[in-house]
């Protein structure tokens, strides 16, 4: 079988996007996933994306990871599928379409630049270490006063992702440094295994970290990444965080056909 399927990044974090109105694909094989994520052996991605029609939204998004696994909300990649669709004529500027963590709008400027709605944030654990944060996935904050450079994000991510406090799931680890006006962040990805170029639910869960001693206010915060910058834009109330929404581009990188029975070893 040949797959037709479409390449998109978002700030550098990397997808692979199925149509299911073109084809249908087992979402149950994981192998399959993995493969086609394998940048050795297959067509190469942090993950999967597969577009699927909806009667109540414009589409719904089922991400998975590289690992091959169904995953929680991945920011970056809801960008991405807004340009996919956008670029299909699926959408015009503006849409609602349902995801993991429930419904998410999203608007597309015309310098490929999208706002994705995100969840609202109450909930945030401190620990001595670092600040848990679900924003749509889990997420665990490090402020970091040294070089972030310096970090060596794969080996300190792993060994927190797998911690017994963080069980059964796992967490995704964010190295955050405040410099000036920005928040520097390098993040080590459940799933991926690896550190990515940038992650959006992570550049969320920075802000709203940068902002916990501030007063309540708007605030717009840029997030530096390895990838490109992200900003995120919230209205903070007590210990509440709302309207937020993530601001970035989303481009295409190519498409192509890949035959299943190449990559199934």
């Amino acid at each position: 079988m040949l797959l037709h399927f479409y390449k998109y990044q978002a700030t550098g974090n990397d997808f692979i996007i199925i149509d299911c109105n073109e084809h249908f694909i087992d979402f149950n094989n994981e192998k399959l996933i993995q493969q086609l994520c394998n940048r050795h052996f297959g067509i190469g991605a942090d993950g999967l994306i597969l577009f699927c029609k909806h009667n109540t939204y414009d589409f719904e998004m089922k991400y998975f990871n590289s690992d091959g696994k169904l995953a929680t909300m991945c920011g970056n990649g809801g960008r991405s599928i807004v340009k996919f669709a956008y670029d299909k004529n699926y959408i015009h500027e503006t849409c609602v379409f349902l995801a993991s963590d429930g419904i998410h709008k999203a608007t597309l400027t015309n310098n490929n630049t999208i706002l994705l709605n995100m969840q609202d944030v109450q909930e945030i654990k401190q620990h001595c270490d670092g600040f848990e944060i679900n924003t749509g996935s889990p997420h665990f904050v490090i402020p970091i006063k040294e070089n972030i450079d310096d970090i060596n994000v794969n080996n300190i991510g792993k060994e927190i992702r797998f911690q017994n406090r963080f069980k059964p799931y796992g967490i995704n680890v964010n190295f955050v440094h405040r410099k000036d006006d920005h928040i520097y962040l390098r993040t080590y990805e459940r799933g991926v295994e690896n550190e990515t170029l940038s992650c959006g639910t992570g550049a969320v869960a920075s802000a709203i970290w940068s902002c916990l001693s501030k007063p309540m206010g708007k605030y717009s915060i840029p997030i530096k990444t390895m990838g490109g910058v992200l900003t995120v834009h919230f209205d903070k109330q007590d210990n509440l965080y709302t309207n937020i929404w993530l601001e970035g581009e989303a481009k295409f990188v190519f498409e192509g056909k890949i035959n299943l029975q190449d990559v199934i070893f």
